[in-house]
């Protein structure tokens, strides 16, 4: 498997982590937070590694929660947390964002701002994003979706017409 003119399949486990640490940034389903620090702080444990990040309170803005940057996440909704574990993965401008379930422990309307914030890091940032979910309903607003079934892809397919999160029905 190739990253540009690099090999990862060969790769060994240090430069697989150069690889995590510079080029993917991860937003997982239950949110991954530091209960001890506040949003930007969370975000700032991103910042202190990369090449070339945000600073915290960019990051934050981009997810819509520059106001609450000085929040802890238990002073923060489901949603609140799921933005800032989208801030700290965007914050060291991913080339790929890995996204498992990011709406899986979400209500629709909340759910909705998320995918809305990961459509924007993927247009603004044009970080390819990659997103894991058993929602099926989500596949619309997808460009292109890869179904898989017992560990073999069964479909892949591009979406000619992209639907807006807020017009997805869950």
């Amino acid at each position: 498997m190739f990253f540009r003119d690099q090999e990862l399949s060969r790769a060994s486990d240090r430069q697989l982590t150069a690889f995590r640490r510079d080029h993917v940034g991860f937003v997982f389903q239950f949110y991954n937070l530091v209960p001890s620090l506040t949003a930007s702080e969370n975000v700032a444990l991103v910042t202190e590694i990369a090449k070339n990040p945000m600073t915290p309170q960019e990051a934050l803005e981009r997810v819509g929660l520059a106001h609450r940057m000085d929040h802890f996440p238990a002073e923060l909704s489901g949603g609140e947390q799921q933005r800032v574990a989208i801030a700290r993965a965007i914050a060291k401008r991913p080339d790929v964002l890995l996204c498992d379930e990011p709406t899986g422990a979400l209500d629709s309307k909340t759910g909705i701002q998320v995918l809305e914030a990961l459509q924007e890091v993927n247009r603004d940032l044009g970080t390819a994003t990659v997103l894991i979910t058993h929602n099926a309903s989500i596949q619309r607003i997808a460009h292109r979706v890869v179904v898989l079934a017992d560990g073999r892809i069964t479909r892949d397919d591009v979406n000619a017409a992209r639907m807006l999160p807020r017009e997805v029905s869950w």
